[in-house]
């Protein structure tokens, strides 16, 4: 019982400093003058990241990288299949409405290298190299792009949207944050890789299968926080924006960056069946993103239940 609380509490302690840290940056980088629009592509974009990079990093330092590539592997399925999934079955998302189809194409475009690099059999400083060029590109693109559209927004418009910016926010509140960030996630990082190995023992299964359901899953939570928001709002653009961006992210940055502290193996089993099935997860949106239909109930139902039987083939 105490392995799971350590567990709940590790994942606790990164998720409340991972917010800690993006709200301590965005209004550091802002009160020195950096503009709004290039930290809402960079320090919000990497800092809600933080958790899962966290994760990754002190797995492969810890010898367990099956849980740093489940933990991606396992977000990106989770992210499509229950993210989106679970506030369509509440609310049905307007999809139709929403033009996400660019980022879409991009995030399935790094699926397939990612999958192309796995099958070289570890990801090595190269193919984080490789990762991170292809995240230059994209975040060069979304700069050039944004810029483009942000042109005739005044400057307190663009920080009024960028997350956690606070204009009136005192030194010491930003300090504060920068502190409870950065102590916050590598502790909470090195709680849940200790104890999920340890369950990992305790129940017979691999380190991966931990990386691809519990972690996994709890990293996601956020993320499934927002879209069910999101559902309840009418903002499907959010919803779906927020899952594609948050994908792209994991396979490009996460496993780039952590590829160039330590290798990360790649087992047959992911060769075989889980990269596949995040393919597959990702696939399932071009109904809703490149034929504009609506996400609705019915498909939500269709997407929870394909989550939920993928798990199982997992666990047992």
């Amino acid at each position: 019982m105490t392995v799971w609380l350590l567990t709940g509490l590790g994942l606790a302690i990164l998720l409340l400093a991972g917010d800690a840290l993006v709200k301590g940056a965005v209004n550091l980088a802002l009160r020195l003058g950096v503009p709004a629009l290039i930290v809402g592509l960079t320090i919000v974009a990497f800092g809600t990241s933080a958790p899962e990079l966290l994760i990754s990093v002190e797995a492969v330092l810890a010898d367990a990288p099956g849980i740093a590539l489940g933990n991606v592997v396992g977000s990106n399925t989770a992210n499509v299949l229950l993210v989106l999934g679970v506030p369509a079955l509440l609310t049905g998302l307007a999809t139709r409405e929403c033009d996400t189809r660019k980022s879409y194409v991009v995030m399935l475009a790094a699926s397939v290298l990612f999958i192309a690099l796995a099958f070289t059999g570890a990801f090595t400083w190269w193919s984080g190299l490789i990762l991170l060029g292809a995240l230059a590109l994209v975040l060069g693109e979304n700069f050039v792009e944004a810029r483009a559209h942000h042109a005739d927004h005044a400057a307190a418009e663009e920080v009024e949207e960028l997350e956690g910016a606070d204009p009136e926010m005192p030194w010491w509140k930003i300090v504060l944050f920068l502190a409870i960030g950065l102590v916050g996630l590598p502790l909470g990082a090195n709680l849940l890789i200790d104890n999920a190995s340890e369950i990992a023992r305790m129940y017979g299964v691999s380190e991966t299968v931990i990386g691809l359901t519990l972690i996994a899953l709890g990293t996601s939570l956020p993320e499934l926080a927002t879209t069910v928001m999101a559902g309840f709002r009418k903002q499907a653009d959010v919803a779906l924006g927020n899952v594609i961006g948050s994908n792209m992210f994991n396979l490009l940055a996460i496993i780039g960056i952590t590829s160039l502290i330590g290798d990360v193996p790649v087992t047959r089993e992911f060769l075989t069946l889980d990269l596949w099935v995040m393919l597959g997860a990702s696939l399932a949106l071009v109904p809703f993103v490149l034929l504009r239909r609506n996400l609705t109930r019915l498909w939500g139902v269709v997407l929870t239940a394909a989550y939920v039987a993928y798990v199982l083939v997992l666990l047992n």
